[in-house]
This record gives structure tokens, sequence and C-alpha cells, in this order.
């Protein structure tokens, strides 16, 4: 079990930059993969954006596919998502969890969750 804590939220105009950071407490096993999921209120948790810690695969929803970037830094323990040109629609409390399975796109693989940090974009 991995301990996750989200910091980086915030509001912003549609068009800005926001850098998401999920921290890890100890050691991040080597057959995990760490994920990015999103939910808006009265909606499902959406999958943004995942990546194998140690091989270092991407995986992105269409949706931000080219606007966003998920990128690891070992010496951390950090997982951070580099979010650009960013637009109301991505508005949503944005989550980090955790897998040890290969279906990295489905939140019911994930067993450990941050408690979310909140991302609002005005038009």
């Amino acid at each position: 079990q991995v301990q996750l804590v989200e910091s980086g939220g915030g509001l912003v105009q549609a068009g800005a930059s926001l850098r998401l950071s999920c921290a890890a407490s100890g050691r991040i096993f080597s057959s995990y993969v760490m994920g990015w999921f999103r939910q808006a209120p009265g909606q499902e948790r959406e999958f943004v954006a995942a990546i194998n810690w140690s091989a270092g695969s991407t995986y992105y929803a269409d949706s931000v596919t080219g606007r966003f970037t998920i990128s690891r830094d070992y010496a951390k323990n950090t997982v951070y998502l580099e979010m650009n040109s960013l637009k109301p629609e991505d508005t949503a409390v944005y989550y980090c969890g955790a897998t040890s399975s290969r279906w990295v796109r489905r939140s019911d693989q994930y067993t450990s969750w941050g408690q979310g940090t909140q991302v609002t974009v005005s038009s």
C-alpha cells in the first residue's frame, strides 16, 4: 500500500497552465503504474493519464492528448501532470492513484488514491 498526496490545483483562466504533483510515501514498487483521474460533480471518475513507474510508458485520454504531459521524478518519489491550454471542461477534482494492473484506464483497478486537488478553469 502506498500513500499519495496531490497538490498544485487552483483557479485559472482558459488557456493557462498548471502543474499537479503527486507525492508518494516511501518507495513505489517497480511494477506499479501511477495514474491521474478526474471527477466533475455528478459524473464518473474519468481517466486522464498514466505512467509505468519503471518503464516510463505513458498513456493519455483522447481529450487531453497533446495538451497534458505525465512524468515522474525517482529522487523525489513524485508523479507530475503538466496541463497546458486548459479549457473550462477540464474543471474537476484531480486524483492520483496507484495500481499493479495492466488495465491502467480502469479506475476500479487502482488500489490507492490521494485526497484530490481542485482544478477550476474559467472562461
